[in-house]
């Protein structure tokens, strides 16, 4: 037997040791880990501000707080206007439930020619009150599943805060550690990185907010106008929600109010269905160019594909911060990618038009 068996046997051996623990550690610290980026990502984002605040002579520490207070404040009057909302159209649909159902027996019996009435439907469910009472009595047996999974949540949203605050608060001071443990020309890709994520984060943060500002008052206005219910609460949740969710955003957030004009006037509705269409080609054609021309500007289809694979990895807080990371990667990695001048000057011309064609062709001679 060589000498170097025996050594190299046990050398493998703890190298598969060492790879199976550190796999089976990385697995039970991803929620923490995840956590962790999370906190960073809005810290990046909240560092903006914090840095003009602390550059006017306020305290890091105190800029960091008042930040997080504004937005605590807009987040819970978002949660309180929606709940409010949900809850009162929840009332009245429990109120006309009954008339909903007689009209809707109407029509099938007119329809199908059958021969319900709200009798036999009271009559069935009496029969079926022992499946109702097995339904009430599971739903009882799960309520302490569904009070610690409340509490789980809680408590990483308190973590993810606390996370955040340190990561903000002490931002110069982590540069600081991070950097002195890398080698000089390290240490200028490491800060450069980190400038990028906290412009292109902040960036995209400050023009979704400007641009949800902007809808929000404009959709208000026009359901004043219309004296839908909840004008308010209504104009919040398209401005939010057309703004942070890509793509679909804008249909997710228009269907809400449609909805509820419905209830007042299908006429309303068909007047709010206009508005959102014509509102969405404004804040594309004049006002996103403008807001976003110094931000972000990431092509709709990296931005969809970004938001499916941050909801694979991370859930709903993986969609919403896959565009600014998506941002920071693609600025990062623009600055390191040589881009070449085109050989192929016939197909540019075809592609590119008249213009761009003659001037291949003079290229070309």
């Amino acid at each position: 037997m060589p000498r170097w068996l025996p050594r190299a046997v046990v050398l493998v051996l703890l190298l598969v040791g060492l790879f199976q623990l550190a796999s089976w550690a990385f697995l039970q610290l991803t929620g923490f880990l995840a956590t962790l980026l999370v906190s960073f990502v809005i810290s990046l984002a909240m560092e903006p501000a914090v840095d003009r605040m602390a550059a006017r002579g306020m305290r890091r520490g105190l800029a960091t707080f008042l930040v997080f207070l504004v937005t605590i404040v807009v987040t819970a009057g978002f949660v309180a206007a929606m709940v409010t909302l949900l809850v009162d159209q929840a009332g009245q649909v429990a109120t006309q439930l009954p008339h909903l159902l007689q009209e809707a027996l109407d029509r099938c019996n007119s329809t199908f020619g059958t021969d319900f009435s709200m009798d036999k439907l009271q009559q069935a469910l009496l029969n079926n009150a022992g499946s109702v009472e097995q339904w009430a009595q599971k739903a009882a047996n799960n309520i302490w599943g569904v009070s610690s999974s409340l509490l789980g949540g809680v408590f990483q949203l308190f973590t993810i805060a606390l996370f955040t605050f340190y990561f903000t608060a002490d931002g110069p001071r982590l540069r600081r550690v991070v950097c002195s443990v890398l080698p000089p020309h390290r240490q200028q890709e490491v800060l450069r990185a980190w400038e990028v994520g906290i412009e292109k984060t902040g960036g995209y943060l400050y023009s979704r907010a400007l641009l949800a500002f902007c809808s929000a008052v404009a959709h208000f206005v026009v359901l004043a106008l219309l004296g839908i219910p909840y004008a308010a609460a209504l104009a919040i949740w398209v401005g939010v929600v057309s703004q942070f969710v890509p793509t679909i955003g804008t249909y997710l957030a228009g269907a809400l109010p449609i909805l509820v004009a419905l209830t007042v006037n299908p006429w309303y509705a068909l007047w709010i269905l206009v508005f959102v269409i014509v509102y969405q080609q404004v804040e594309n054609y004049l006002l996103q160019p403008r807001i976003t021309a110094r931000t972000v500007e990431i092509h709709p289809a990296v931005a969809f594909g970004s938001v499916i694979v941050g909801a694979a990895l991370l859930g709903a807080v993986g969609a919403l911060i896959a565009i600014p990371v998506t941002a920071t990667v693609q600025a990062f990695a623009g600055s390191y990618i040589r881009r070449y001048e085109l050989v192929d000057h016939a197909r540019v011309g075809r592609e590119a038009g008249p213009k761009k064609r003659e001037e291949a062709n003079n290229a070309d001679k």
